[in-house]
């Protein structure tokens, strides 16, 4: 698409000013991204983005949990005396025809109000990991009051461990690539631990621990700051739906926390970073001031479970011929599977210190 394209997509929305310059932004792997400036100096500036549809097969519910969780924020936050509204949370703008998307393309796209002064960080250290962890903190805070709004799945089944777990055994049954019998070590080991690792959802069952609004894709990337590096707000907020708070504690974890990378060739490079747990815990404990006790002690138990579901789906992935998740090379997603076991064992190794880091850390901090 040329930049004209896009200016006429941009003019079907409400903006102050009429569209004028388009700059591509950001490097999303979901959806495409443009900064859009006006014809008026004055006016502000906004972002312009295609939903990826394939992904998120119901564009209508999934701007309405946006408009839902922002609307939310927003009104949390001006009965707290917050006054740079617009920076704190994100900004819908409506299309022409009333609706919070346009169709154009053959496509969905969407709009809100550009932040100013505002960045992201690719990189993780202690002190970004506990930044991060207040955010999220924050964010789960403002999500957990009494009239929180009550949101739908924008993707079905994402964290869900037992749905995995069955996508799993369904591959294996199937092997419709034939590779099943040459990983049945991997996927023995996996399926050994499906009762310890479904144990939220049977809590759940239970009535023991509740389920919440969750983000889904707790990287720092996904948290904006201001010039000070302060966090500002929580973007990228296409998956936010109802979970369990240990998802996105173990999925921060499973990602910034690792030692090495996600697909790493060299397994003696995966494991925990112990350093940007306890500055995430630390960061996270200090707003998260709603959580129960049981969610509390399961936590750690986060960082297991989401490493462990990757890991099944990436396994799941192997077997089914890799038709889910892109490849760079053959075997690609069995290199993917073999790095997430090996930072789940490690995970196993510092469960303990972890438990234990967080009662103390709780402890300590003036509630």
């Amino acid at each position: 698409m040329n930049n004209q394209q896009i200016k006429e997509i941009a003019s079907l929305f409400r903006t102050d000013g009429k569209p004028d310059r388009i700059t591509p932004i950001g490097n999303g792997l979901i959806n495409e991204t443009f900064l859009v400036n006006t014809d008026r100096e004055e006016s502000p500036d906004y972002v312009l983005q295609r939903i990826n549809h394939k992904i998120f097969a119901n564009v209508d519910l999934l701007q309405n949990n946006i408009a839902s969780v922002t609307a939310h924020i927003r009104k949390a936050l001006a009965k707290k005396g917050v006054d740079d509204l617009s920076r704190r949370t994100l900004t819908i703008i409506e299309a022409f025809d009333g609706r919070l998307f346009a169709e154009a393309d053959g496509g969905f796209w969407r709009m809100t109000l550009y932040i100013p002064d505002s960045k992201t960080f690719e990189s993780i250290t202690p002190r970004m990991a506990e930044l991060t962890g207040k955010a999220f903190g924050e964010f789960h805070t403002l999500l957990s009051l009494p009239d929180a709004p009550r949101l739908k799945e924008s993707i079905p089944d994402f964290h869900n461990t037992p749905f995995r777990i069955r996508q799993l055994k369904q591959a294996i049954g199937s092997d419709p690539a034939g590779r099943a019998a040459a990983v049945s070590d991997l996927s023995s080991s996996l399926l050994a631990r499906e009762e310890e690792m479904t144990l939220p959802f049977r809590l759940h069952a239970e009535g023991k621990l509740p389920k919440r609004i969750t983000h889904c894709d707790t990287k720092v990337n996904n948290i904006l700051f201001d010039i000070d590096n302060s966090p500002l707000c929580v973007i990228d907020l296409d998956t936010t739906m109802p979970g369990f708070v240990l998802s996105d504690f173990g999925d921060f974890m499973r990602t910034a926390g690792n030692t090495g990378a996600e697909d790493d060739p060299d397994l003696a490079k995966v494991g925990v970073n112990m350093d940007i747990f306890r500055s995430f815990a630390k960061g996270y404990l200090s707003s998260a001031k709603f959580l129960t006790p049981l969610e509390r002690s399961l936590l750690p138990f986060g960082a297991k479970m989401l490493t462990y579901m990757q890991a099944v789906r990436f396994l799941t992935d192997y077997i089914n011929g890799d038709t889910y998740y892109r490849i760079s090379y053959p075997g690609h997603n069995l290199q993917r599977t073999k790095a997430q076991m090996k930072l789940l064992e490690d995970i196993d190794l510092h469960f303990s210190e972890m438990e234990n880091f967080i009662n103390n850390c709780y402890n300590n901090i003036d509630l």
